[in-house]
């Protein structure tokens, strides 16, 4: 089943996480986002190359608006896993959905039904099941960017979807939000603090983090072009599974009650938004 890579892409973007989460140890969430930027961006370079296709857009603006969205949304999301339990953190960027839906009605002018009030609803009701816990600890300030990534993430999924419909190929939004959010990255990296030297002994976590960002990345796309958008989009909740058994796993952190109600609630809310949004559409 085609729709199958979306868990091949889950896993990857956990395991991603994994590796975000014991690089933030060395490495400020802008230096992360940085290399994770830098090996998109050679490697869309690569395809763009093997493809003879061409960079050039009528759309150049649009492109650096939604890349320098994405590249925020990216560090904000990076910051709240070095803070977070990671499948915390991947539950609050994956509120994106819920605010996509609220953009595609305010923005895009499309119709609110019933089915996605609910789901809107319902996901905020999600959002502060898991936060409560995530407040007495103590992480206001770090749950508050994980949400905030979110909100970004579904800005910038919008932003692809105006492109898409420009007629952009996905390379190329691909590419150049590469290349906006290393640029982006770096400045902002340098701006607060010096680069880390790159050993032998981090140099691995670098690695892992980007080529399962790449392969996550390629693996979601083949899903998306070839599966069923409703299928693909609810496995891609596999992530948040993924990375609840890795928090687990490799930290021994054990959520709460409240935590495991509220990530299931956002799934769902997530899942009929999208449902939603599909019956909508012509």
């Amino acid at each position: 089943m085609t729709s199958s890579w979306m868990l091949v892409a889950g896993f990857l973007f956990a395991t991603m996480g994994v590796f975000v989460k014991l690089g933030s140890a060395q490495f400020g969430s802008a230096e992360l986002a940085f290399y994770r930027s830098v090996i998109t961006f050679v490697s869309m370079l690569g395809v763009v190359r093997v493809r003879g296709g061409s960079l050039r857009t009528r759309h150049l603006r649009m492109h650096v608006v939604r890349s320098i969205v994405g590249a925020i949304s990216l560090m904000a999301y990076f910051h709240a896993i070095a803070e977070l339990p990671l499948a915390t953190a991947q539950t609050l960027n994956y509120t994106s959905p819920i605010f996509l839906a609220i953009a595609s009605v305010a923005v895009l002018r499309e119709r609110l039904s019933g089915r996605l009030a609910a789901a809107i609803a319902l996901g905020f009701v999600g959002v502060a099941l898991l936060l409560r816990p995530t407040f007495e600890q103590g992480n206001e300030a770090a749950a508050l960017i994980g949400l905030f990534s979110g909100v970004l993430a579904a800005w910038a999924y919008l932003s692809v979807r105006t492109l898409g419909r420009m007629g952009e190929p996905d390379w190329r939004v691909v590419f150049w939000f590469g290349l906006v959010a290393s640029v982006m990255c770096a400045a902002w990296q340098g701006a607060t603090a010096s680069f880390h030297a790159l050993r032998w002994d981090n140099l691995w976590v670098l690695a892992g983090m980007g080529a399962c960002g790449t392969g996550a990345q390629l693996a979601m796309t083949r899903a998306y072009r070839t599966g069923n958008t409703l299928v693909v989009g609810a496995l891609s909740y596999s992530t948040l599974v993924f990375g609840a058994v890795a928090t687990m796993l490799v930290w021994k952190e054990r959520l709460a009650a409240a935590e495991w109600l509220g990530m299931l609630v956002i799934v769902a809310s997530g899942i009929l938004a999208m449902r939603a949004e599909r019956k909508a559409q012509p």
